[in-house]
């Protein structure tokens, strides 16, 4: 019988304020005057996955980089990957081509400034590489990224794109870029993200049967994502944000971490540029 896979555990490391569900409520000139929780937030999932004996991928705002440099190293001191988040969350299709390659430079300086470790993974705020950026792939191939993990392969209000691959692939001609799109679980004949949101509200056994069914039927490894806010039920509330916002951003906080200690004793869960690197001759 061969041994089970290795799926990739991800964190979307961004402050409560910085999420694209508030980015039409929050202006990004208030946020330096916002309460920051995202250090203590992210230390708690450094606990979590201490404690549960896994090693992930934090994919980081230059933005939180730039400000709490000691919490990189204590995620590069866990055994974590470091990667790149873009600087502010921006998302990638309100950039031109040499907009998006000056947000990733400045990004990456800030994590391995502060980090120590060299960058080779990028995740797109809200998943927001799909068919209206092109040149966004041939970007990352140029400055020498080895993954991404930006696509949302599904029909969303606020990403996706519906014809991607779901696997790990190759999206540009001649290049070694990998792109890992995120995992999807199923419900009632549709398809979601398997992590975000939707695992807090959703019962366990969905994301279970998603990364099952990608492991066992499908034979490639699941991508998992969730937030550091995701846990910090105590987090401000935005009064003014959009109702369908608050229902998204508030539900089970206080359930998450729970959630993922019942997920994590249930997979193998590893760092997406090893698995990456296991997986890339047979791509």
């Amino acid at each position: 019988m061969s041994p089970p896979l290795r799926n990739a555990m991800s964190v979307d490391v961004e402050d409560w304020f910085q999420v694209g569900a508030f980015e039409k409520v929050i202006d990004r000139r208030d946020w330096d005057g916002l309460e920051c929780r995202v250090e203590a937030n992210t230390d708690a999932v450094l606990d979590l996955f201490a404690a549960g004996g896994v090693k992930a991928t934090f994919f980081t705002l230059g933005w939180v980089a730039h400000r709490f440099p000691a919490l990189m190293q204590r995620i590069v001191a866990g055994g974590h990957e470091l990667a790149s988040h873009g600087w502010d969350h921006q998302r990638v299709f309100t950039f031109t081509a040499d907009e998006f390659r000056a947000d990733l430079a400045r990004a990456k300086a800030a994590l391995e400034d502060a980090g120590g470790q060299a960058v080779t993974g990028y995740r797109a705020p809200s998943f927001s590489i799909d068919k209206r950026t092109p040149w966004a792939h041939a970007v990352l191939a140029d400055e020498g990224y080895a993954y991404s993990s930006s696509v949302a392969p599904l029909r969303h209000d606020h990403y996706g794109w519906t014809d991607s691959p779901r696997a790990l692939h190759r999206p540009v001609a001649g290049s070694d870029l990998i792109e890992w799109p995120i995992t999807l679980a199923r419900v009632l004949g549709r398809e979601v993200s398997a992590g975000g949101g939707f695992f807090r509200l959703l019962p366990n056994r969905v994301v279970e049967d998603a990364v099952v069914r990608s492991n066992r039927v499908e034979a490639h490894p699941a991508m998992f994502y969730f937030h550091p806010w995701e846990i910090d039920p105590g987090q401000p509330r935005v009064k003014t944000a959009p109702l369908k916002s608050k229902v998204r951003h508030y539900s089970r906080l206080g359930a998450m971490a729970g959630k993922l200690e019942r997920l994590m004793a249930n997979h193998e869960w590893g760092r997406a540029d090893a698995i990456v690197a296991d997986r890339a001759g047979a791509l």
